[in-house]
This record gives structure tokens, C-alpha cells and sequence, in this order.
């Protein structure tokens, strides 16, 4: 399988230039409206490319056995990283200039709409060959420079670091702009709208997002905060800049070498085990307590208890073994993303004991 570079110098025309960017920010925060004037204005004004990606489009409730449900956790957990392989199989055409062929094992309803977003956005056609589950890019979509941006709440590190992954697997633009919106003004704006999330959710996140963090993570330097609902409908310099540095920049390809991925995740599980077991005690004997104040029932403590102390011993064996069955990594470099990580597995639990205060 090429790389972005390899398969753009095989055609004599040079690297593409591709580029992912993740919009992320509070539910309510402006987001989907800051994508499509950012989309537009691109179009207009550089001439590219640009598919905006809205998770709460792609990924509908209407293929649940109940209408007025919501996923589980761990089903939006799932159902990200598969919308994450859909994202990867279009790339993929563009960057070898051929159909989008239709991924074997997918979900027929997020799958449709993910292909009509595409469609909407001019970046496919409406073709004879979608009976053979393949797709025809059109010419704004091989012929330009084109920007995906991918639209969510993106709240965990870990789950830009996916993207970024995306990115560098390919050898991709990737920056990240951060929606920064007070929680009380998400609260009003989410309240006004028609399918509203609970108050408790937004308030829950509010807690829990991380922002992007470049002095931590080195992934993350290209990065830009934007005060919302302060911003206009006009980019600033600092943002094109952003974009432009992105394309022109992508991210470096590595090559896999097994042999040097077990040696350095044999050193790196060494040297951060210790700090990752005391910082998984600290965690779950917090949230113990935060699920006292919550009162929960003594029987569920318990239960709780009990699966947070499975969730922890589970993830440092993780760490000794180098499994990857928590961490959606490659390779573990950063105390950081272990904990991310635990959080967002720790959050699946905890919401069926909370939600039964």
C-alpha cells in the first residue's frame, strides 16, 4: 500500500496535498457553523478542496432498535473508529486517483450517509458503479489541494491522536482548531435546539475536555485556539496561515519496523509501569469518591469498585504485554495518553453506576 508521497511522485505530478483537520469543542459551541463558513470560504477564496466530516450527521440514531435511544460508550466508541476507516478508504482514492471502494464490514445506514456527505460536497459523483460498491472521485476531488475537516466534540486527546495517526500514516496535513465556548453559553444554545442533550452531559464534558495541549504533546503544535461565539464568518490570517502551514507540512511518514517498535515499547512500558499504576490508584480512588458524593448505593459501590479495579489491573497488563487492547495507539510514548485512555474506558463504567443516582 503507497503512501501519500509515494503514490503522487508514481504519477510524476508530485505529493497531493492532503490535510486533516480536527474541529473540536463543547457540544453547542458553534462548531458545525464555524465548519461551514470555513468550508465555504476556502472554497471561494483558495480554490480547494474541502469536505466537512459532522459526526452527529454521520453517525445517526436511526439505526438503534429504539428511536429515543443513544449509543452506549462503548457503541460510540466503536462507531467512531469505523467512521475513522471510512475517512482512511476515501483518502485512499484520492491519493491513488481511483474508486472509493465501500469497506467490507460497515454500517449500511452511517455508511449512506457518510457517501451522501462526500456527494453534497462535490467530492463524489453520483456514479453507475456504486452497485459494485465503488465510487467515482470527482475532478474537484483528485484535481485540488483538499482539506477534510472533522467535525466533533473530540473532548479526549486520544481521540485526536487517532487522526493524527490517520495523518502520519499517509503522510497528511493535520492541525487542530479548538471552538472555545464558556459551558453556560453551550448549556443556552443547546437548550434552544430541537433534539437537545441532557444539561448533565454537557456539564459532564465540560469536565472532562482536554484541550489541545502543544507544550505537552509535540503531535499538537499545530494547533489554534478561537473564542466562540467571538469569531466571525471571515477566517483570520492566523487560521489560513494555520491550514497553509498544514498542507505544505505534513506530517512524516514512518515506516513500520517491528523489531524497533518492541524494543522501544519493551523500554518505554519499563520505565512508565510504576508511574502508571500509582496515577491508576489515584484515579480510581478519586472517582470512588466522587461516586460517594454522588450517593450512590453501597451495593453499586461495590460494583463499582470491583470494575474499576479490573479496568486498572487489565490496563497495566496491557502495558506489560504490549497487547493494545485498551490503547487505540501504536505505540505508548506519553504517561498522557495512558491516562487518557483509562479515563475514556473509566467513563464507560462509571456512567451506568451515576446515572442511577
Amino acid at each position: 500500500m503507497k503512501n501519500g508521497a509515494d503514490a503522487g511522485e508514481a504519477r510524476g505530478e508530485g505529493p497531493r496535498k492532503l490535510g486533516l483537520c480536527v474541529l473540536c469543542g463543547l457540544p453547542a459551541a458553534g462548531k458545525s457553523t464555524f465548519a461551514r463558513a470555513l468550508s465555504h470560504q476556502l472554497r471561494q477564496e483558495r480554490g480547494w478542496a474541502v469536505g466537512v466530516v459532522a459526526y452527529d450527521d454521520v453517525m445517526p440514531d436511526a439505526f438503534l432498535e429504539e428511536a429515543s435511544a443513544r449509543p452506549l460508550p462503548s457503541q460510540w466508541k466503536l462507531l467512531r473508529q469505523e467512521l475513522l476507516k471510512y475517512i482512511e478508504y476515501f483518502l485512499l482514492a484520492v491519493i491513488n486517483g481511483c474508486p472509493m471502494a465501500a469497506p467490507p464490514n460497515r454500517t449500511e445506514g452511517m455508511w449512506e450517509d457518510f457517501i451522501t456527505c462526500l456527494k453534497d460536497q462535490d467530492l463524489l459523483c453520483s456514479a453507475a458503479l456504486e452497485a459494485q460498491s465503488c465510487y467515482l472521485l470527482t475532478k474537484t476531488a483528485v484535481c485540488r489541494p483538499l482539506f477534510l475537516i472533522l467535525d466533533d466534540n473530540f473532548y479526549y486527546q486520544s481521540m485526536r491522536y487517532e487522526v493524527y495517526q490517520l495523518a502520519r500514516k499517509y503522510s497528511l496535513g493535520f492541525c487542530q482548531i479548538f471552538l472555545d465556548c464558556s459551558l453556560e453559553t453551550c448549556v443556552r444554545r443547546n437548550d434552544q435546539r430541537p433534539r437537545a442533550l441532557p444539561a448533565e452531559t454537557i456539564h459532564l464534558m465540560g469536565r472532562k475536555i482536554e484541550e489541545p495541549n502543544p507544550e505537552k504533546n509535540a503531535w499538537e503544535h499545530r494547533s489554534l485556539t478561537i473564542q466562540s461565539p467571538a469569531f466571525s464568518s471571515e477566517a483570520s490570517p492566523e487560521l489560513i496561515d494555520l491550514l497553509l502551514t498544514a498542507l505544505e507540512n505534513p506530517v512524516k511518514y514512518v515506516e513500520d519496523n517491528m523489531e524497533q517498535k518492541e524494543t522501544d515499547r519493551i523500554i518505554c512500558s519499563t520505565n512508565i509501569l510504576h508511574q502508571a499504576d500509582q496515577t491508576l490508584r489515584r484515579i480510581v480512588s478519586q472517582t470512588m469518591k466522587e461516586a460517594k458524593d454522588e450517593q450512590v448505593l453501597p451495593y453499586n459501590l461495590k460494583l463499582l469498585a470491583e470494575e474499576l479495579n479490573k479496568l486498572k489491573t487489565e490496563f497495566l497488563e496491557d502495558l506489560r504485554q504490549g497487547n493494545k487492547k485498551y490503547l487505540c495507539f501504536q505505540q505508548t510514548i506519553d504517561i498522557s495518553d495512558v491516562i487518557s485512555s483509562f479515563h475514556y474506558e473509566k467513563g464507560n463504567i462509571v456512567q451506568k453506576y451515576f446515572s442511577k443516582c
